[in-house]
Formats: C-alpha cells, structure tokens, sequence
C-alpha cells in the first residue's frame, strides 16, 4: 500500500511540476513579447530622438 501511495505522490508532484514549468514559459514568452515591443513602438522623446517607452 505504501509503495503505490509513493508512486502516486510522485506522478502528482510531477504532474503539477510539469504545469507550473510550462505556465512559466509561457509567462516568460508573453513578457518577452512585450519587451520587444516596447522596442519598437516606444514614443518620441524630446529632441525628435527615440525615448524609453517606461519610467524607470
């Protein structure tokens, strides 16, 4: 009975590693989409020159 408790514990854990690992990804991906973006269509600063399309 403890052993095939063990195995389902481990198909569980690796289950949710497995979701959270690829829910990462895509969080990763959508944020990396953002920041290129922000690249290409970030406002013109004083000057005629490119600004930072953030304030920090």
């Amino acid at each position: 009975m403890v052993p095939l408790l063990l195995v389902l514990l481990l198909a569980l854990i690796l289950f949710g590693a497995g979701f959270a690992l690829k829910a990462l990804w895509w969080i990763a991906i959508i944020v990396l989409v953002v920041w290129v973006l922000g690249f290409i269509v970030r406002p013109a600063g004083s000057g005629g020159r490119k600004g930072r399309w953030y304030r920090w």
